[in-house]
Parts: C-alpha cells; sequence; structure tokens
C-alpha cells in the first residue's frame, strides 16, 4: 500500500526522497538545483556583504585603509551592505519555498498515486446542424465540440 504520510514525511525530511518514494525520478534534480542554487546565492550574497560591512567598519574605526578607499563612500557602502543582505535573505527565502513546494508535490502526487488515467480520453471536433430561434427557427450549420471522458 503506498503510503501519503510516508511520502510526506519523507519529502520533508530530506527534499526529493518523496518523489523518489512515488517513483518520479525526474523531479529530484530540478528540486536539488533549486535548492542548491539558491545556497549558492545566498552564499555569494553574504560574501560581498561581509565584504563591504568589513570595508566599512575599517573606514569608521580608522583601523586601515580598506580596498573600496577612493571607489565608495561610507554611504554607497551601507547601500551595498544593505542591497547584498536583502539579496541573501531573498535567495534563502526562494530556497525555502522551494522546499515546500517538493513536500507539497511529494504529497499530492502520493495522493495521485492510484489515480487511473484511461486511454479513453478524447475530444471531437465535427460539423452539426441546429435550430437558430427555438424548434420552429431557422436551420444551421456549425461546429460541435464533443469530449470524452471515460472513468
Amino acid at each position: 500500500m503506498h503510503s501519503v504520510s510516508r511520502a510526506t514525511w519523507l519529502s520533508t525530511l530530506l527534499p526529493g526522497a518523496g518523489q523518489a518514494y512515488n517513483g518520479k525520478y525526474w523531479k529530484m534534480p530540478i528540486i536539488y538545483g533549486g535548492i542548491g542554487y539558491c545556497g549558492y546565492l545566498a552564499y555569494e550574497n553574504h560574501q560581498l556583504y561581509r565584504r563591504y560591512l568589513d570595508a566599512f567598519l575599517m573606514r569608521v574605526d580608522s583601523s586601515g585603509v580598506d580596498q573600496y578607499q577612493g571607489i565608495y563612500t561610507e554611504r554607497q557602502l551601507i547601500e551595498l551592505q544593505n542591497i547584498y543582505r536583502d539579496y541573501r535573505d531573498l535567495s534563502i527565502i526562494i530556497g525555502a519555498v522551494i522546499w515546500a513546494l517538493n513536500v507539497v508535490d511529494a504529497h499530492v502526487d502520493a495522493h495521485l498515486f492510484y489515480y487511473n488515467v484511461n486511454d479513453n480520453l478524447s475530444f471531437r471536433l465535427q460539423p452539426s446542424m441546429f435550430q437558430v430561434g427555438g424548434n420552429y427557427g431557422i436551420p444551421a450549420v456549425g461546429l460541435s465540440f464533443k469530449i470524452n471522458l471515460d472513468p
């Protein structure tokens, strides 16, 4: 018996494990790629944030000459800190959203594990004749759209 709660918990504890349990292995690289890229962006933005923060602190403390002396003012260093801190935080939030979507996807896919998808799903566009203006109206020609959904 396929367990919905097992797929959900597996995916919560280890991203992609719920998809593997459901047999949807092709989704795992997408999940790991998204979370990994967000982690990479968070790390890089944190490094830039720390670089500008350290330069600002060196300039304020007068403890030495920073590498941005003559390039950025103190106000610009503060703005750069704020920008890269916001980018870092946004990367972390997007990574958490990808993780949450991973859990939701495993949960929904586990619910639909035994869903019967019949090959007899079809639609047909065919000419038809019908009455315009009620039962005693003028005959007209048109197109009808028929959808066949067999349970």
